[in-house]
């Protein structure tokens, strides 16, 4: 069979994710130490693995609402407004999701009729652009540079509205660079949505992993743009359980927006999911009853590790943006001359030492690579010993041809 002639087309030319190419080339090698998944090396708190547990010792396994436990929606709601000042209602307005994965699948779908475009900025997340081409959308590009601390400006913003502009993504705290968009950022992209039919998808899962000094009166120091005037009607948030609480495996997300968006979103999730996992939604409710606190401990190591991530690079002679929230840095290794890709294969195969290159996040990565803190302090010390090694035979000619 001529399978290149039976698949969907629109499948067959997604790329594969640059992240997984190189996490999967672990699994042949021996002796490596791996700084590539944004993944917290924590284990789910116990309280909230509790939780889960008798909610199956006590038998409660069956289907729950299509939009989620009322009880966890309620909890979600309570949150959104205790951590960053937002208020949603738990019937109408918050749909709980197979992690933050579906969540933006179906914000998406629920916005685009085919040839609408999405104002993307990168480098950031994997996902937006296939999501956006599945559902027959444009993906729009924006470039976003260090030397704007890798925010999105609201210029390059306006100079990429057309008028099919249907939907803007605001992946902040971001991933890969850890840039932050504070609340004056946040205002003047505001400023050029307001007045206009644009939708925001706002990606927040990382709002709790923000550092340095927090200049707003929230909770977590984390400025959501829904939290503007105006702009709460045209905000689809995109929040979850992965990274604040340690839950990527429970497959915890959300969304909160206005009901009239809500229940286009609720009708795909209907379709395509019915409902979240139980066994999760009873745990994920624990940790929004009682997991601040693991929050703040866990938010605390990270933002120690992210100081020492960074003096160690720069010690190594590596430019690195200093990172002000999620848990990744982005450091500039173009400096040696090679590409992002030579760079992490030749470190990866002679050193071994697992990074991602820039470009795995959009074209204009290229020059920089993605690391993850989200591992231990040991971990990153052998990581940044090996790296060291790397940087004195390029600065000695090793790689040059």
């Amino acid at each position: 069979m001529d399978y290149s002639k039976i698949l969907s087309e629109k499948a067959q030319v997604l790329k594969p994710s640059g992240i997984r190419k190189f996490f999967d080339l672990l699994n042949e090698m021996t002796d490596v130490v791996a700084l590539t998944v944004g993944q917290p090396d924590f284990v789910t708190p116990w309280h909230i693995r509790e939780a889960g547990i008798e909610s199956l010792e006590d038998g409660k396994t069956y289907y729950t609402s299509n939009s989620g436990l009322i009880s966890m929606r309620e909890e979600i709601s309570k949150y959104l407004d205790r951590r960053f000042g937002l208020t949603y209602d738990p019937k109408t307005e918050l749909v709980v999701t197979v992690g933050g994965s579906e969540a933006i699948d179906i914000a998406v779908r629920a916005c685009l009729n085919p040839g609408d475009e999405v104002i993307i900025p990168q480098p950031s997340f994997v996902c937006y652009g296939p999501l956006v081409s599945m559902a027959d959308g444009v993906p729009v590009y924006i470039e976003t540079k260090e030397k704007d601390n890798f925010k999105l400006t609201a210029e390059e913003l306006k100079a990429a509205i057309s008028p099919k502009t249907k939907l803007l993504v605001l992946p902040f705290p971001n991933n890969p660079t850890g840039a932050v968009m504070n609340r004056e950022d946040l205002e003047k992209i505001a400023e050029v949505l307001r007045g206009t039919d644009i939708m925001v998808l706002s990606d927040e899962i990382y709002a709790e992993m923000t550092y340095g000094e927090k200049k707003t009166n929230t909770a977590s120091g984390h400025v959501s743009i829904a939290s503007l005037p105006g702009m709460r009607e045209r905000t689809i948030i995109v929040n979850g359980f992965s990274k604040a609480y340690a839950m990527t495996g429970w497959r915890m997300g959300y969304t909160a927006a206005p009901e009239p968006v809500t229940k286009q979103m609720l009708k795909l999730h209907q379709y395509g999911i019915m409902c979240a996992p139980t066994t999760s939604q009873y745990a994920a409710v624990e940790a929004l009853k009682n997991g601040d606190p693991d929050i703040e401990e866990m938010t605390a190591e990270y933002d120690r590790r992210r100081r020492f991530i960074v003096d160690g690079l720069r010690a190594l002679g590596i430019p690195t943006f200093e990172p002000e929230g999620a848990f990744y840095v982005f450091p500039n290794v173009g400096v040696f001359g090679l590409s992002s890709e030579e760079f992490c294969e030749k470190l990866l195969y002679d050193y071994g030492v697992a990074i991602v290159p820039g470009t795995a996040f959009g074209d204009c990565g290229e020059g920089f690579a993605r690391i993850s803190y989200a591992y231990s302090v040991k971990h990153i010390t052998e990581a940044l010993e090996r790296m060291g090694k790397f940087v004195e035979d390029l600065k000695k000619g090793k790689y040059k041809e």
